[in-house]
């Protein structure tokens, strides 16, 4: 028996890159996966469902259980119906890897309204919109008497967890995601529900799309390939597994690498039993401003 075998799985952006590799994953480990993809360039604009549909068609070729969607999951009605069509073709929903993803990168002071909007449409509703509808289903399943392990995984980036200048909007959201994951993993326990997040390392359309990022993830012949999107894969389907361990964490994702992240936490504290003054609160904090201690 393979890891996720009989499970029935909805990925996300699983046209290209990541995505495509998770799905590929998920079909060898016995998943029933519903190919999600709008299928357009980096930025989101265009689409084209054929790169979905290709996906969907190399699993059955492979023997696995595959249909493809397009629908949009940054709109409502479309995450709406791409858990319902799933819930209708394969009689349920076990898994969703919330993958989709653009870029509009843009420094802070030329940024567009709809270079901003866009992307964290994109990223942030595209996370929360089917993970709300996912969730509905998911409740009333436990209710009726149906309840069994279920599992979100989420996608964030190094971009969002550390900042990169350059990046706000796809930052922010990123971000956001680590954080909206923990709290699904806190209100989705009492179904069984599991909610992890990942921050991928790896050779894409969008990170080649960053300036200097396509010469250090070249494959070197004859080593091993850190950079292979291919190698973030088996993370997610254990992420994605019945008896998965974790909940409400993040983990780094490179080569071989495996970290899990520290989520915010509190640092370097000053302390008096008196309302502060700004000169005081200066005198105090001045050592702080030196570095971390």
């Amino acid at each position: 028996m393979t890891s996720l075998d009989g499970r029935v799985a909805i990925i996300t952006g699983a046209g290209r890159g990541l995505g495509r590799e998770h799905a590929l994953f998920f079909a060898d480990e016995g998943a029933k996966i519903v190919v999600n993809d709008l299928g357009g360039a980096n930025d989101g604009a265009r689409t084209d469902q054929v790169p979905a549909e290709e996906v969907a068609a190399e699993i059955r070729a492979r023997g696995g259980d595959a249909v493809a969607s397009a629908d949009d999951v940054a709109e409502w009605a479309g995450a709406e119906n791409l858990i319902n069509s799933t819930i209708s073709t394969f009689g349920g929903l076990d898994i969703l890897v919330n993958n989709a993803g653009i870029l509009r990168d843009r420094m802070i002071a030329n940024m567009t309204e709809e270079e901003w909007d866009t992307v964290i449409a994109v990223h942030l509703k595209g996370h929360f919109a089917p993970s709300r509808w996912a969730a509905s289903y998911w409740r009333e399943e436990h209710k009726s008497g149906r309840g069994k392990p279920r599992n979100l995984v989420h996608t964030s980036s190094t971009s969002g967890l550390f900042a990169n200048p350059g990046q706000s909007n796809y930052g922010a959201a990123k971000s956001a995601i680590a954080t909206f994951s923990q709290i699904a993993a806190k209100e989705l326990s009492r179904y069984d529900v599991v909610s992890n997040c990942i921050a991928p390392g790896a050779r894409t359309r969008l990170t080649l799309a960053t300036p200097g990022l396509e010469e250090i993830m070249t494959p070197r012949e004859g080593a091993f390939d850190e950079w292979d999107p291919a190698n973030i894969s088996p993370l997610v389907a254990y992420l994605s597994t019945a008896n998965c361990p974790f909940t409400g964490e993040t983990f780094f994702a490179q080569g071989g690498v495996v970290k899990r992240v520290r989520s915010w936490e509190m640092g370097d504290t000053v302390e008096q039993s008196s309302t502060w003054s700004v000169e005081t609160l200066a005198e105090a904090l001045a050592p702080l401003a030196d570095g971390p201690s």
